[in-house]
């Protein structure tokens, strides 16, 4: 591990378990259209991949269907009136911030979630005063797997991308974090599929739990 000076976060699944309250949202949609609601366990490894992903999960369609960008705003709608219900931090990630706050390690979350979500989850969370960055899905032209958002909080952090790692519970943030030049970990804590192995993802470890993380940053591994 290099001399490590900034480290970043994806937010759904490796920062907060936002999963209870998308759950929700998806299926009151589809209570809404007269369906029965999915299992947790069903939706759970799907919510890394956002809107898109649990409306096609929910509805089998997909986005060249015709009701899809209604079914998706819908949802939405839905899961922004409750953003922060039952959304948690990982149990564990308290420690690991306060253990990069107490070294002096910047610490940031990089997310393809719209800035409008994201921006109050944060704050309701009460992170938004003790984040370093938090760039959003929309807040550049490009998002993950494209490393500019990473580069990006890189730069508004004043670091270079050599002294930072970002975690992530999802390929393209692995993909976005290696094309970046940081170092990568995978929090299979997150929102994993049976069928995901992200053992094949090139990063540089896998993190069972959070407290991992502080393995790492120690040099345990």
């Amino acid at each position: 591990m290099p001399d490590v000076a900034t480290v970043l976060f994806d937010l759904d699944g490796t920062l907060a378990d936002t999963g209870p309250d998308m759950a929700a949202a998806i299926n009151a949609l589809l209570e809404d259209e007269g369906r029965s609601p999915l299992a947790y366990s069903t939706i759970r490894p799907w919510v890394s991949h956002g809107a898109r992903a649990l409306v096609e999960l929910g509805f089998d369609v997909d986005e060249t269907a015709p009701v899809f960008k209604e079914l998706r705003l819908r949802f939405l709608e839905r899961y922004q009136q409750n953003l922060c219900l039952d959304t948690r931090l990982f149990d564990g990630i308290e420690l690991v911030l306060k253990h990069c706050e107490d070294r002096g390690i910047h610490w940031g979350i990089v997310t393809n979630k719209p800035g409008y979500l994201t921006e109050p989850l944060v704050e309701q969370l009460g992170l938004a005063a003790r984040a370093s960055c938090v760039v959003s899905g929309d807040s550049l032209s490009n998002r993950k797997p494209h490393p500019d958002p990473l580069l990006h909080a890189c730069r508004l952090i004043g670091v270079t991308p050599g002294r930072g790692v970002y975690i992530g519970d999802a390929a393209r943030d692995i993909e976005a974090g290696n094309s970046a030049g940081m170092v990568t970990l995978v929090a299979t804590f997150g929102y994993l599929s049976d069928t995901d192995q992200p053992q094949t993802w090139g990063a540089d470890g896998l993190l069972d739990t959070p407290l991992d993380i502080i393995t790492w940053l120690t040099g345990g591994k």
